[in-house]
């Protein structure tokens, strides 16, 4: 039995490196093939080799455009590439271009899909992840799933219930195995950055495209006391500078770095007083190490971050982000559960694959 496992993006990779280790494990044949969704793909590599994974396949280096014209690219590649490695089963993480792409083209070949984090909703399809959740749901086999509540949604969509399986959060597994990689590292000390600070990320289309949200969220952080270590992605800078806000941000307390490897980020996030984001994997990374979240978003996908307190929808508003920030600043938050975690969801997700298509 072969299988490939289709990824784009940086959040995609942590998906996968527990799924490459427990496969490796088990002789169970699975390779990657990577589309080059994130163009920055020097970046990626970094991901990859802190995470101990091994080379892609096959590098598509398909590259930014519109999600038009990004997903067509991928599944022309990809039908090329299905049609010279023969796999038995494909599998795609998350709600990207390339999960889509990839089940797409998988599916039109009758090759067997594999959805893992299957059953997210924000219940807003004018978010391109929506629409590529969804539809991949909608045309896989396989069906995995990170929370009951992921599962529920499945089963109301009237997907039957022996594809659907509840097997928790690879994304977990990969920073429960590199906690101690956390630990030594030491981007704090780089970056001379006191004990009381902010992490923040932006980089979704909805803040970083319209100018009012952008400049509603910057002019708001800006005026906290605490030093806000930002991480920027590039085409957020592009549209600080386009906007004029770049001047301001130079001079206030918002420390603008470069995008950080992983167990930089998590460092950031573990030690950070708070962190603000429009990050859907920041947010759950934020729940696991303990840190209040406040996300510049109107709705989520993560609900349960939210429903047990670690998580507060702000969008870009200014009066809504204080006021997070002031309700988390008085504490007393206490983790009660990890809905996200049933007992490893990578061996899991293996075992089926090895039972379902053996």
């Amino acid at each position: 039995m072969y299988a490939v496992i289709v990824i784009g993006t940086r959040p995609q990779i942590i998906k996968t490196a527990p799924l490459l280790r427990e496969a490796e494990s088990r002789g169970f044949d699975l390779d990657v093939v990577h589309t080059g969704q994130h163009y920055d793909y020097e970046m990626s590599k970094i991901f990859f080799k802190e995470l101990s994974m091994p080379d892609p396949v096959s590098n598509l280096g398909v590259g930014s455009g519109s999600h038009g014209l990004q997903t067509g690219k991928m599944m022309i590649e990809l039908e090329n590439v299905f049609n010279k490695l023969k796999p038995d089963v494909v599998l795609v993480p998350g709600d990207t271009n390339s999960t889509l792409a990839g089940a797409l083209a998988a599916s039109k070949m009758g090759i067997p899909v594999a959805h893992v984090e299957s059953g997210c909703r924000s219940f807003d399809m004018g978010m391109p992840e929506e629409v590529n959740r969804r539809l991949t749901d909608h045309c896989s086999d396989l069906l995995f799933c990170v929370s009951e509540w992921a599962r529920t949604q499945l089963l109301k969509e009237s997907i039957e219930s022996d594809r659907v399986l509840l097997v928790g959060d690879t994304m977990y597994e990969s920073v429960q195995a590199h906690r101690g990689d956390v630990d030594s590292d030491d981007i704090l000390e780089k970056l001379g950055v006191d004990e009381d600070y902010f992490v923040l990320t932006v980089h979704r289309a909805e803040n970083t495209d319209i100018e009012v949200r952008l400049r509603n969220i910057f002019e708001t952080v800006m005026d906290f006391d605490e030093e806000i270590v930002f991480p920027c992605h590039p085409r957020t800078r592009k549209r600080l500078v386009e906007s004029g806000l770049m001047e301001k941000i130079e001079g206030s307390k918002v420390r603008l770095v470069e995008p950080v490897g992983y167990y930089s980020m998590l460092r950031l996030i573990r030690d950070a007083e708070m962190v603000l984001t429009d990050s859907g994997g920041v947010q759950k990374e934020a729940f696991w190490l303990d840190t209040p979240c406040v996300t510049l978003r109107d709705n989520t996908e993560w609900r349960e971050t939210v429903e047990l307190g670690w998580n507060r929808l702000v969008g870009a508003e200014p009066r809504l982000i204080r006021k997070a920030v002031e309700d988390f600043r008085s504490g007393g938050l206490r983790k009660s559960v990890n809905p996200y975690d049933f007992g490893g969801a990578s061996e899991k997700i293996v075992e089926e694959l090895m039972q379902s298509f053996d």
